[in-house]
């Protein structure tokens, strides 16, 4: 049984404040809650018998809170229209990177490193899907520009699907990577530069250009697209062309299934 209290409490991490307050983000079913359970160690754990009992209470830290629910009382602390049998309560901090680190993923023997840049995305669906899209793809790290939405949202987690657990994701003001990255390709030699790769409507089509498998890939605003401020600093536009050319199209593509096109070329 859970309290009143406990309940009200879980509720309020539905809030940004809240939970970088407490430090804490939920997340639910059994997708989610196991995938992240191999990496990190849950607080709280609010689940139906049927999902505990097929889940080994070994695998359990000793040390979180467990409180068995009917799936009336799962509803009243899930944030989905249909609960998935467990809610889980985790601290934010075990796939976060420290920005103070710098660039650390920025040398000339990590070839096939590809890194996100997220500029002001506002969706958490969109979010959500590109994490499971960085996954997909083998990239580890998104860097989000400070205005992108909360990436423990629960709306955000619950998109990914798991891919969470996998991939780490940070927060910095994007022009300071990219004068990061300028000054280590400054001090190459003979090494190749780490380029920064961004879709714009002026750029060429990604289908005949030239691609590296390692890089930093810029994904713009849903309705702006990539600010004009950071888009002069791209070393390499890409177009995704619409087919067949010359018809009227949509004016432009969602920022989750550009981001898969983008990364899909790029890992070819």
């Amino acid at each position: 049984m859970i309290s009143k209290a406990k309940i009200k409490f879980i509720r309020t991490l539905e809030n940004k404040k809240a939970r970088r307050d407490e430090g804490l983000f939920v997340a639910e079913g059994p997708k989610v809650v196991g995938d992240l359970m191999k990496v990190a160690s849950p607080k709280i754990i609010v689940a139906t018998e049927q999902w505990l009992g097929e889940e080994s209470k070994s695998s359990i830290d000793k040390n979180t809170e467990i409180y068995t629910v009917t799936s009336d009382e799962l509803r009243k602390v899930s944030f989905l229209q249909h609960p998935q049998q467990v809610l889980a309560v985790f601290e934010q901090n075990f796939l976060t990177e420290n920005k103070d680190e710098g660039l650390s993923f920025l040398n000339p023997n990590n070839e096939d490193c590809l890194v996100l840049g997220l500029d002001s995305v506002q969706d958490p669906g969109n979010l959500g899907t590109i994490i499971r899209i960085a996954d997909w793809f083998g990239i580890e790290r998104i860097i989000c520009s400070p205005d992108t939405v909360d990436v423990w949202n629960p709306k955000v987690v619950q998109a990914t699907m798991g891919s969470i657990a996998r991939v780490k994701v940070t927060y910095r003001n994007l022009h300071d990577v990219l004068d990061e990255i300028e000054v280590y390709n400054s001090s190459l030699s003979s090494e190749k530069p780490f380029p920064v790769y961004g879709t714009l409507l002026d750029g060429k089509d990604i289908t005949t250009q030239p691609l590296e498998n390692y890089g930093l890939v810029i994904m713009g605003n849903e309705g702006n697209g990539i600010s004009p401020d950071i888009a002069a600093r791209v070393s390499h536009k890409l177009l995704i062309p619409n087919y067949p050319k010359g018809r009227e199209t949509a004016d432009s593509l969602n920022v989750a299934i550009a981001t898969a096109i983008t990364c899909f070329a790029l890992r070819r």
